[in-house]
C-alpha cells in the first residue's frame, strides 16, 4: 500500500513532536547522564538523545523537525531505549513510523496480572492463558483436569500450534470426528500476523522454521501467507460442550481462553462434578 504524501507528512509531524516531547520529560538522571550544570530545560538535549541512540545529531534533528526519512526498526529500538520508552509508548513510537514493534523476550516470561485474575475468577470455567505464540504459560485447575499440565514443558511441547500440527491425538480430542481444516488454517492465519507484529524475532522465527519441518501441512498453509486474528469455535470434548471466548490484553499481547459451559448441554453441572473429584 502506498502512503498518500499528505499521510507520511503528517505522520512524520506527529513522529517528531512525540520524540520532543518525550526528550523534553526525560531528566538527564533518569537516562543514565550526569545532571550537573546548569541547563535551560529540564529535559534533555537533541545531542544527548543523538548520543545514546547512536545517531548523528543532525539525523536525529531532521526526524525531530518531520522531515527526516522513515527510520529503520533498529533506530526505533535505539531511540527507544534512550528515551527509557516502554510498553504502550515503546509501541506508539513504532506505530508512528508505520511499523510493528517487536516483541520483547521478557513480555512473555510472567502472566499478564489482569488476564491471569480472570483466570482464577473463573474457577468453574476451564480456561489458560498463552503467550501471542500459543505457548501456555497458566492453566487453572479444570483446565488441567481436562487437558493435562501444559506449563513448564520443554521446547515446543507447551505450545499450541506446535501440538495441533504434531499430534493427531490432541485433534481427535479437541475436534472428534470432524474436519480439522478449518482450525489449522486459523492456527496458521493467526501465527503470521503475530510473527509480523513480533518483528520476526528469533523466537517466533524458531516456532515456524520447526513447524515447517515437521508438519507438511503446517508449510503449505504457511506459503499461503494468509493472515487473520485468532478465532475459536465451540468445543465438544468427552460430553462437554463448551463455547470459546479468547481475550487479549493490549499491553503483554497475552491471551485468556475460556471454555464456558452451552447453556441447556449438562456441561456446567458436569464440570461442577470434575471440579469436586
Amino acid at each position: 500500500m502506498t502512503i498518500a504524501p499528505h499521510s507520511r507528512t503528517a505522520r512524520l509531524a506527529e513522529l517528531g513532536d512525540f520524540l520532543r516531547r518525550r526528550r523534553d520529560a526525560l531528566s538527564p538522571r533518569e537516562a543514565g547522564l550526569p545532571g550537573g550544570g546548569r541547563r535551560r530545560a529540564p529535559g534533555l538535549r537533541r545531542d544527548e538523545v543523538a548520543a545514546l541512540a547512536h545517531l548523528s545529531v543532525t539525523y536525529y534533528e531532521r526526524l525531530e523537525q518531520g522531515r527526516g526519512p522513515h527510520p529503520s526498526a533498529a533506530t526505533l529500538s535505539a531511540l527507544a531505549g534512550a528515551l527509557r520508552l516502554a510498553g504502550e509508548r515503546r509501541e506508539h513510537l513504532f506505530r508512528l513510523a508505520g511499523q510493528a514493534a517487536p516483541g520483547s523476550p521478557e513480555q512473555d516470561e510472567t502472566p499478564d496480572p489482569g488476564l491471569l485474575s480472570l483466570l482464577h475468577a473463573n474457577a468453574l470455567t476451564p480456561g489458560y492463558l498463552s503467550d501471542d505464540l500459543g505457548t501456555i504459560i497458566a492453566q487453572n485447575p479444570l483446565n488441567i483436569a481436562l487437558f493435562g499440565t501444559f506449563t513448564g514443558l520443554p521446547g515446543w511441547a507447551g505450545n499450541l500450534v506446535w501440538r495441533w500440527f504434531t499430534s493427531p491425538a490432541w485433534r481427535d480430542l479437541l475436534e472428534p470426528g470432524k474436519d480439522h481444516s478449518e482450525t489449522a488454517r486459523a492456527y496458521v492465519t493467526d501465527l503470521r500476523m503475530v510473527v509480523a507484529q513480533r518483528g520476526h524475532d528469533e523466537t517466533a522465527v524458531a516456532l515456524v522454521h520447526d513447524l515447517r519441518a515437521a508438519s507438511a501441512e503446517f508449510a503449505r498453509m504457511w506459503d499461503e501467507h494468509d493472515v487473520s486474528a485468532l478465532h475459536c469455535s465451540d468445543k465438544h470434548i468427552g460430553g462437554l460442550h463448551l463455547e470459546c471466548v479468547v481475550v487479549t490484553s493490549p499491553h503483554s499481547r497475552q491471551r485468556l481462553l475460556l471454555l464456558h459451559p452451552i447453556a441447556g448441554t449438562g456441561t456446567e453441572a458436569r464440570l461442577a462434578a470434575l471440579q469436586l473429584g
